[in-house]
C-alpha cells in the first residue's frame, strides 16, 4: 500500500465576497478531488459542495466493488473507472438539483480528482481546475483545461502568453451542471516515492506561472507551509478568484 500525506487550504481571495471552492481528502480511500463552483451568489458554492459530497459517498460505498455504472473501460484500472464513475453520478446530481430547484438555474463547477492505488494515479477533470505532478526538478500538468482559451491555444491561434491575458480565458467549454450529458477526462500516471501532485482552482494558476509554484513547493517541505505558501503569493498577486490547493505527497509503499 503507497503511503500519502497530503494537506489543503482554501481561501475567498482579495476580491470575491464569498468562496465557491470546494476540496476533499480522503486519504485512507486514496482519493483527493477540487471543485470550483459557478452561478454567481450562493449557487456555485451549492454546485461544488453538492459534487464533492456526492464523489465521496459513491466511492465510499463502492470502493471494493466493481461500480454499479454502465460506462465500466476495461481499459482503465478498476480505482480510474470508479473515479470516472464517481463524477458522472455527481453531474447527475447536480442536475437533478437544477430541475428541483429552478433558483439554481446556470450553477456548475469545474471538478479534478486524483486516485491513487496500487502504484497508480487515476486524474480525472472536468473544466479548467488543474493537477500537476512535481518530480524531481519536473512540475507537469496533467490536465488540458477545458476552456475556450486553451481551444484556441491548442488550435494555434493564441499563444500561451496570450492566452494569460485574453478576456475570455475564465469561460469553460466544459463543467458539471453545463450539459445534460458531460465528458470526463481521465488518464493513468504511474507514481512513486517523493512525487508531489497540485490539485488547484484557477484561482492559483490565474495569478502564478508553472515555475513559480514549483518553487515554492520546493522552498517549504512542510505541505502545510507550502499550501499556506501557495495561497499567499496567489493574494499577493492580487488574489482575482477563490484559490484552493491541495497537495499530494507519495511516501514509501508500507504493508
Amino acid at each position: 500500500m503507497t503511503a500519502i500525506d497530503a494537506c489543503g487550504v482554501t481561501d475567498t481571495g482579495l476580491t470575491r465576497q464569498h468562496n465557491e471552492d470546494c476540496f476533499a481528502i480522503a486519504e485512507e480511500s486514496g482519493l483527493f478531488v477540487v471543485a470550483d463552483g459557478m452561478g454567481g451568489h450562493s449557487h456555485g458554492e451549492v454546485a461544488s459542495q453538492l459534487s464533492i459530497d456526492s464523489i465521496l459517498d459513491f466511492v465510499t460505498r463502492n470502493g471494493e466493488v466493481t461500480p454499479p455504472f454502465q460506462l465500466w473501460d476495461q481499459d482503465l484500472l478498476p480505482h480510474s473507472n470508479l473515479l470516472k464513475g464517481a463524477i458522472l453520478v455527481a453531474q447527475k446530481k447536480v442536475l437533478r438539483a437544477i430541475e428541483g430547484d429552478l433558483s439554481l438555474s446556470g450553477m456548475g463547477t469545474t471538478v479534478v480528482g486524483l486516485m491513487v492505488r496500487d502504484g497508480f494515479g487515476a486524474v480525472a477533470h472536468v473544466g479548467d481546475s488543474r493537477i500537476y505532478r512535481a518530480r524531481d526538478d519536473n512540475f507537469e500538468l496533467l490536465t488540458q483545461d477545458h476552456s475556450w482559451v486553451n481551444e484556441q491555444v491548442m488550435a494555434g491561434y493564441l499563444s500561451d502568453e496570450q492566452a494569460r491575458t485574453q478576456p475570455l480565458r475564465n469561460v469553460v467549454s466544459r463543467a458539471l451542471g453545463g450539459e445534460a450529458e458531460v465528458e470526463v477526462d481521465i488518464r493513468e500516471v504511474p507514481v512513486q516515492l517523493g512525487d508531489i501532485f497540485v490539485l488547484c482552482s484557477d484561482g492559483l494558476t490565474e495569478m502564478l506561472r508553472d515555475e513559480e509554484i514549483l518553487a515554492l513547493l520546493r522552498q517549504q517541505p512542510d505541505l502545510q507551509a507550502a499550501c499556506q505558501s501557495l495561497i499567499d503569493a496567489a493574494n499577493a498577486r492580487g488574489g482575482a478568484d477563490n484559490i484552493t490547493v491541495v497537495l499530494v505527497a507519495i511516501g514509501p509503499e508500507t504493508e
